[in-house]
């Protein structure tokens, strides 16, 4: 049996711990007796017979008929699936969401459907490149829905090709792919990483328009997010499923198919990663002095290539299809239990080593706005019930944060780090003052549509994915950062942990407690 998540608390015995700093890594000792370390449940175990449990899942659907019945000559099928934002790191193929498809189009062939299209639901995200594609897909499907015409890629801004379903009663506006809205049914393909996604996020955000988006990624919805980890706390969410239930009420017939996975994120050499610090053996002390020296030597374009490289050994835990809101709770057991870790209370001060990879930057470069995303969106959000820091505490990041950008990827970025930070970094004001020139700018609709660029509006969205914590961190210190750089993000630059907390102890006094979360694994905390 794996062994689940605990909470170490730090004592003068206890080993220096492992921080992520982007593509490198650092040993850094807390100090004992008033910190702790949140570690992660070990990986749990997979389903030995993926094929079999697909097939079980379709053929045995929770409140729908199972998929054969729903399949018919003549009719208009459209299949959907998560972009390259998920699995972090990629998955070893097959990626699940290929085995998915694939059965599905079996069925769809043996019922005499010709009529099949293969969307990439990407909302406002990149296109994917072809590589991607196949890595996700497999060569089998795109080899022979690629050249027809019948597999693409979402397009929020071809409003030829976006219609309007319906409207919520708080005035929120479903304008989805057309495509999709007069689909006879639609199957959607998703990984579930965490508890965040899944759900009627996977259509309402992924196939939907940036008029649709912006009625709940935006700064209030985001503010008032207290978890992103429990929809049910989640402004956010509320907006979501009350979009769902237009699109469940006045949308074609959807059938959902969630699969979860493990951990196990880190193939061999990087064991060492998914290990305690003081269970390291000499193997692995010796592997990571030798990581650390490589990595450090290299060029930072090389290690980031090595890094983004990485297929993870991961494993699917489970697979539920069926009517989206049944399978969603099924899927969200399945995740908790992988990743849920009870910790009492919460601290005055919370560290965690920022690594690589975020959602928005598979196989590019971890920019400063990523950065503030990755800390205060994701990791500094990877909690239910309550945070993990107290409010008005202080959250401490190691990155090094370089002024750096993929200028293919993310254009926008680059003048939203110049023009918009260099003016606020407020939330709120950037919204009523910036976005709509960022969302509404022709060569950023042009790179978007026609080139691998994510939207121009989404350097905002990513900044307001941090907004909550933002709001109630007292103070954001991010160690081993380009001191110019953190300044432009309105944190506060340190060059060592033991200068960031002598700088923390100007907001949490001399002898705050601490927090650690452990990172690489996906955890939850439970905080009672």
């Amino acid at each position: 049996m794996p062994r689940p998540g605990f909470v170490l608390d730090v004592d003068r015995s206890t080993p220096p711990m492992l921080f992520w700093h982007g593509e490198k890594f650092s040993l850094e000792r807390l100090p004992a007796d008033r910190s702790r370390v949140i570690y992660p449940p070990e990986p749990i175990a997979g389903i030995r017979d993926v094929s079999a449990a697909i097939d079980h899942a379709l053929e045995h659907p929770l409140d729908m008929d199972p998929l054969r019945a729903l399949l018919r000559p003549g009719m208009v099928l459209t299949i959907c699936f998560d972009d390259v934002s998920l699995s972090l790191p990629k998955m070893r193929r097959p990626d699940s969401r290929q085995r998915v498809i694939e059965a599905v189009l079996d069925l769809a062939a043996e019922a005499g459907v010709d009529d099949v299209h293969i969307i990439a639901a990407l909302g406002l995200h990149r296109r994917m490149h072809d590589h991607e594609l196949r890595h996700v897909l497999g060569d089998r499907i795109v080899d022979a829905f690629g050249p027809t015409g019948a597999l693409y890629q979402h397009d929020a801004e071809d409003y030829e090709n976006l219609t309007v379903v319906g409207t919520t009663d708080h005035g929120e506006v479903l304008e989805i792919n057309r495509r999709v809205a007069e689909s006879d049914l639609v199957v959607y393909a998703n990984v579930n990483q965490v508890a965040m996604d899944g759900g009627w996020k996977s259509l309402v955000t992924g196939v939907a328009s940036y008029r649709c988006l912006s009625h709940h990624h935006n700064p209030e919805s985001l503010r008032n997010t207290r978890s992103l980890m429990d929809r049910h706390h989640s402004a956010l969410h509320h907006s979501i499923w009350r979009l769902g239930a237009v699109l469940r009420d006045h949308g074609p017939k959807v059938f959902q198919i969630e699969t979860t996975i493990n951990t196990d994120a880190f193939p061999s050499p990087f064991d060492f990663l998914s290990r305690r610090e003081w269970e390291w053996t000499a193997r692995d002390r010796a592997t990571y002095l030798a990581t650390s020296k490589a990595l450090s030597r290299m060029p930072r374009s090389m290690a980031r290539k090595i890094f983004h490289s990485i297929e993870a050994p991961y494993a699917m835990t489970g697979i539920h299809a069926g009517f989206t809101e049944s399978v969603h709770e099924r899927t969200l057991a399945d995740v908790y239990q992988q990743h849920l870790v009870e910790v009492e209370g919460q601290t005055d001060i919370l560290t965690m080593g920022v690594p690589f990879i975020s959602p928005y930057n598979p196989d590019s470069i971890m920019n400063p706005i990523l950065v503030m995303c990755m800390g205060l969106g994701y990791m500094f959000n990877m909690y239910r019930g309550k945070p993990l820091v107290r409010e008005g505490g202080v959250v401490i990041m190691t990155h090094p944060t370089y002024r750096d950008f993929n200028p293919v990827h993310h254009p926008s970025y680059i003048d939203f780090f110049d023009e918009v930070l260099a003016d606020t970094t407020d939330p709120v004001v950037m919204s009523e003052k910036w976005e709509r020139k960022y969302a509404e700018d022709e060569w950023y609709r042009h790179l978007y549509r026609t080139g691998n660029a994510y939207h121009g509006v989404h350097p905002f969205y990513a900044w307001y994915w941090g907004a909550h914590g933002q709001q109630w961190a007292g103070r954001v210190i991010i160690v081993g950062g380009d001191a110019a750089t953190v300044r432009r993000l309105g944190f506060t630059p340190a060059s060592t942990m033991n200068d960031a907390l002598e700088l923390a102890s100007d907001v949490v006094g001399r002898s705050p407690t601490i927090t650690h979360l452990h990172v690489p694994s996906v955890l939850v905390a439970d905080v009672v």
